[in-house]
């Protein structure tokens, strides 16, 4: 019997999936729990698995698609079975919109010290195939110079709109291609590509930089999620910070004799030795262990440390669950296998995203002191710096220390200046007296 795949949701905010490429083609044979394609969320390229055998009878979204989670996107049947695409499958996806491959912000690291990458997914057509081909209605109303009477609403999508203020198209000459006439992005698109224009795009216009030519970079799916979430993260939430810095003689002496016997894809970081600092700080300090919800603030049971890992385009944030019960080296094996496996595209939906607190360290670029955002729901963040050498006072003589600094993100809404300072005071006295981190 016929079944559809549906677009699967690989993650609490995911909406919707982009399909790289099918590694079946339609009239192959397929096992259950096979790899048949590869999908691209806002986050991770992963392989979906058939989830029974058959035939690939047929395939509703081509590579270079877009299809919302629960949209249908191909059917497994039986052998010699006719198969139709299901009802209003078309409504439920859209062409995808151009994207690269994930590439590392340039504030943003990898906490094994390595640039991870994912494998880049072939780009896509910047929309679908025009509906008014050259010549056709779009280029006829714009010749001819139609326009809506002014008491006639003008019909088009706001991304339309916005598409059009940026190129420089006259919405009121085009024929809409949406439902009920409605003007969207592609029928913007192809007036543009016509160069049917009446009017200079805004920013030359206004004589913004950059009118003497250039290029415009589409944007992957990972830059616009992270656009999406940064300001879902600042708009609402009230950040404050505290900075303190911390005496690290003590812990880069007990790491490097941890490190003496250990091979070198074993060797403990000074990232690991503050992850494990912050995971037991969070238990005495609870508040920043928490999470903001409308009706009030949510204290999960664990501490997971979601650990910031560059990629070509973004980041991710692999989680560290019961991060406050493991040691040093179980947490050191576990970092690099997550990150390693983000690199490839091969993290899972179940290994990011549930985090509790998120630790970014941008220590091994030479950056000494830096901000991150809070990401929702969580209450807190941890944007560490270098260890550097300094001049400092031991005992009420100059001296040459370590020296490393980190600034505690917190949301106001759930914690005061003065629970961050208590859990700074705490992550800064384990860190300066490490033997507490081992037992």
């Amino acid at each position: 019997m016929a079944s559809n795949i549906l677009m699967p949701k690989m993650g609490y905010d995911m909406e919707e999936g982009k399909i790289l490429r099918w590694l079946k083609n339609e009239g192959d044979a397929v096992k259950k729990s096979e790899p048949i394609a590869e999908i691209e969320t806002d986050k991770v390229a992963i392989e979906i698995e058939a989830f029974a055998g058959g035939v690939l009878a047929k395939i509703l979204m081509p590579a270079g698609g877009v299809a919302k989670v629960g949209a249908p996107i191909g059917i497994i049947a039986e052998p010699g079975e006719k198969v139709e695409a299901p009802a209003g499958a078309e409504a439920k996806a859209e062409p995808a919109a151009a994207t690269t491959a994930p590439s590392p912000p340039s504030g943003d690291l990898s906490p094994t010290g390595e640039r991870e990458r994912v494998q880049p997914p072939q780009p896509s057509p910047l929309s679908s195939p025009p509906t008014n081909p050259p010549g056709g209605e779009v280029a006829r109303r714009a010749g001819e110079g139609v326009r809506e009477a002014p008491d006639e609403r003008l019909k088009a999508s706001p991304l339309a709109k916005k598409i059009a203020t940026d190129l420089g198209v006259e919405l009121a000459g085009l024929s809409g291609t949406g439902p009920g006439g409605r003007i969207v992005r592609r029928d913007v698109e192809e007036a543009a590509n016509q160069g049917l224009t009446g009017r200079k795009p805004a920013a030359a216009a206004a004589g913004a930089p950059g009118t003497g030519g250039g290029r415009k970079e589409p944007l992957s799916g990972m830059r616009k999620a992270i656009a999406r979430r940064m300001v879902e993260a600042m708009a609402p939430i009230p950040h404050f910070y505290v900075t303190m810095a911390v005496d690290m003689d003590a812990a880069m002496a007990l790491r490097a004799q941890i490190n003496e016997a250990r091979e070198k894809d074993e060797k403990i970081s000074v990232n690991d030795l503050v992850l494990k600092a912050c995971a037991l700080a969070l238990r005495k300090h609870p508040s920043l262990n928490a999470r903001w919800e409308s009706d009030g603030v949510f204290h999960p049971d664990e501490v997971a440390i979601s650990v910031a890992v560059a990629l070509p385009d973004g980041l991710i944030a692999p989680d560290i669950h019961q991060a406050d019960t493991k040691s040093l080296g179980t947490i050191n094996r576990e970092v690099k296998d997550k990150a390693g496996r983000a690199k490839n595209g091969h993290l899972g939906p179940d290994e990011y995203g549930r985090g509790t607190f998120t630790l970014s360290n941008l220590g091994m670029f030479g950056v000494e002191s830096f901000t991150a955002i809070v990401t929702p729901p969580q209450s807190a963040a941890i944007a560490v710096g270098a260890v550097t050498q300094e001049a400092v006072v031991k005992d009420g003589q100059l001296a040459v220390g370590q020296v490393m600094r980190f600034t505690i993100s917190a949301d106001h809404r759930i914690t005061d200046g003065a629970g961050s300072a208590q859990f700074a005071v705490e992550v800064k006295r384990l860190l300066e007296n490490p033997l507490q981190l081992l037992v």
